[in-house]
């Protein structure tokens, strides 16, 4: 599935970025019992963090890209704690919690950045449970951040 994963996020003029490190006292991912936890993934595109809240500084259209972003952090994770994706079978659950002003409430619409992404990259496989969130504020003022639960095959 590796070659195709990422031939798919080509033909969507993707490419994974580099998996970034923690900034706290947590590890990017934990296996265990079949499944892949990937903590909570922030957007940066060209490079910088996406930060900002839904609703007040930030379009329903930026925060989507932000989600998409933390998608494909999710997926350089999963790339470098398994090495590939040909361990992956399913994208189980995603959760999005987006920096969102009281009134905002397309928390659901922003989610599908990163939804659409799984589908893009797994086909039915990446079809996953899902919790969207809106919170008063992330770490480092960013606009979304997004943690996955992936089963996986054993090693």
């Amino acid at each position: 599935m590796t070659d195709s994963v990422e031939a798919r996020l080509a033909a969507l003029g993707l490419e994974l970025p580099q998996a970034a490190a923690p900034v706290a006292a947590y590890v990017p991912t934990v296996e265990a019992g079949g499944l892949l936890h990937v903590s909570g993934q922030l957007p940066f595109i060209d490079g910088n963090l996406a930060t900002g809240r839904l609703g007040e500084d930030v379009s329903l259209e930026r925060g989507t890209a932000a989600a998409q972003a933390c998608a494909l952090m999710i997926l350089a994770q999963v790339k470098a704690a398994l090495g590939g994706f040909d361990r992956v079978e399913r994208v189980v659950k995603l959760g999005v919690f987006i920096n969102s002003a009281a009134s905002f409430t397309d928390q659901p619409k922003v989610a599908n950045g990163a939804s659409e992404l799984m589908v893009a990259a797994f086909g039915d496989a990446g079809k996953h449970a899902r919790s969207a969130v809106g919170v008063p504020v992330l770490p480092l003022g960013a606009a979304v951040e997004v943690d996955a639960v992936l089963a996986v095959r054993p090693a």
